[in-house]
């Protein structure tokens, strides 16, 4: 991805603030899909980890890892949103695991020694910016990660996301011609339709043979949602009853690390060392 591209993809970050805070609260489907990331993140965070948070945004998952007993480096490649995280994180509880703020492109953590962190995450999608630098990005976040440690991260997805925003991939095809929207499908490269969010979204198969081809394996890997991008009123009937969203929520967690459920959701988390 060229200087120019990832500086857009910077402003966009910028511009968009604290809307980003609301992402995972605001709907039913996302406050689900927060669970099913909480839920896949605990599996793999010790209390005392030292994590290194790669695009921690105004910080809904910097408060989880203050939960877990980690201690945490945030950093994010736009200024707005790690002055939100202050914002958000600062004054609570979870400011005390804070060791330091950074501004941190995903694509050089070249600052960090090897073998640093306890975990590093990614979450957000921060390795779906680096275009024909994940490879290298990945490599990094490896790198900086104890051999006894971990990656966890998050990518968009492409057929899942398909699935969820049908009417937008047809207003894309339509706009932009089948032959684009085809090439999205076949690549998972929005670049293709220049759209104002662009971003590389994967199959679970690619992102098997992204940590491969970096010399590491698979510890663990989860959709994002599985049911919780169905019916709007079948989940909010569920979230009603705190015992049934529970006894859902489980449900869910199990459904989306399910082989066949892998490409469903919006993101696919995956953890590797």
């Amino acid at each position: 991805m060229s200087l120019e591209s990832r500086s857009a993809m910077r402003d966009y970050y910028d511009e968009l603030g604290a809307d980003e805070w609301l992402r995972l609260t605001r709907d039913l489907p996302g406050r689900a899909s927060f669970e099913v990331h909480r839920r896949f993140l605990t599996r793999f965070v010790r209390p005392g980890a030292r994590v290194l948070e790669v695009g921690a945004g105004p910080g809904r998952f910097t408060q989880v890892l203050a939960e877990l007993g980690a201690r945490i480096v945030v950093t994010d490649f736009s200024p707005v949103q790690l002055d939100l995280n202050r914002t958000y994180i600062g004054g609570t509880p979870a400011e005390s695991a804070v060791e330091s703020r950074e501004l941190l492109d995903v694509c050089d953590p070249s600052r960090f020694a090897d073998g640093e962190f306890d975990v590093v995450l990614a979450y957000g999608g921060p390795l779906s910016y680096a275009f024909e630098r994940t490879d290298e990005a990945l490599l990094g976040l490896l790198r900086i990660a104890r051999p006894d440690g971990v990656v966890v991260a998050s990518v968009m997805s492409t057929l899942g996301s398909w699935r969820h925003l049908l009417p937008g991939a047809v207003g894309v095809a339509a706009e932009h011609g089948e032959d684009a929207n085809d090439a999205v499908l076949r690549t998972g490269d929005l670049r293709h339709v220049g759209a104002r969010h662009v971003c590389q979204m994967f199959r679970a198969r690619e992102v098997e043979d992204l940590v491969a081809r970096c010399g590491a394996r698979v510890l663990g890997a989860s959709a994002s949602n599985w049911a919780s991008l169905g019916d709007p009123a079948a989940l909010a009937e569920l979230e009603a009853d705190p015992v049934r969203w529970e006894r859902f929520l489980a449900n869910e967690v199990a459904a989306c690390a399910e082989p066949g459920a892998l490409d469903g959701g919006t993101h696919l988390m995956f953890a590797a060392r």
